[in-house]
């Protein structure tokens, strides 16, 4: 079975002007978020439970 990777990503509602934008990659073992700005800076990585409590804890 083939392990489950995104790769990195932008979310679709980022405009292409903005300097704000984080990039989001989704595995089998986590999510990881980095600045757009520095892709080879240091990322975060959380839990996919703990991300799709901050995720919708956003849409409240």
């Amino acid at each position: 079975m083939a392990e489950r990777d995104t790769g990195w990503f932008k979310s679709s509602y980022s405009s292409g002007g903005s300097n704000g934008c984080v990039e989001v990659r989704i595995t089998d073992t986590g999510v990881g978020v980095r600045d757009s700005k520095n892709p080879t800076g240091p990322s975060f990585t959380f839990r996919a439970e703990a991300w799709a409590k901050f995720v919708g804890g956003l849409a409240k």
